[in-house]
């Protein structure tokens, strides 16, 4: 069976491996789609931190993933019908779609993947790219404070 797994995946976190691992023990083959930069600056407002082709590098590199491609720019089921993928796995903070609904179009599309959602948010001091770089930036400020 063939799991897709999508995301953006900025400053990679633990939260992207469990969520990883669990949509690879969900089949045999896992593909995860990384978002495009032009994607993310659509979604978040803003340009992701790590560059596209980058990001996907780092994806595939981690253990559970089979194969990371980059996403279509203008239309983001273009992977999923090229890969056409049993299940597709939703992270818990993916909420632009729900289940049901996907399937739904994903049906509609000739497509009769299984959607289903990861929904062990995995707690961690730092589990977003958000975060992170708030962190960074409050130890930069620190550090600088403690010069003068």
């Amino acid at each position: 069976m063939k799991v897709l797994a999508a995301g953006t995946f900025d400053i990679l976190h633990p939260g992207h491996y469990e969520f990883l691992k669990y949509a690879k023990s969900l089949g045999d083959e896992l593909v995860v789609v990384v978002a495009r930069d032009k994607t993310v600056e659509k979604l978040k407002g803003r340009k992701p931190i790590i560059p596209e082709e980058q990001r996907r590098v780092m994806v595939e590199a981690l253990k559970p993933v089979d194969r990371a491609i980059l996403g279509s720019i203008n239309n983001m089921f273009e992977p999923i019908l090229k890969e056409k993928p049993d299940i597709i796995v939703l992270g818990p903070d993916q909420t632009t779609f729900n289940e049901e609904d996907l399937e739904k179009k994903l049906r509609d599309l000739g497509l009769k993947t299984k959607v289903v959602r990861f929904k062990n948010y995995v707690k961690c001091p730092f589990h977003s790219s958000y975060d992170i770089v708030m962190e960074i930036v409050r130890r930069y400020r620190c550090s600088q404070e403690k010069r003068h």
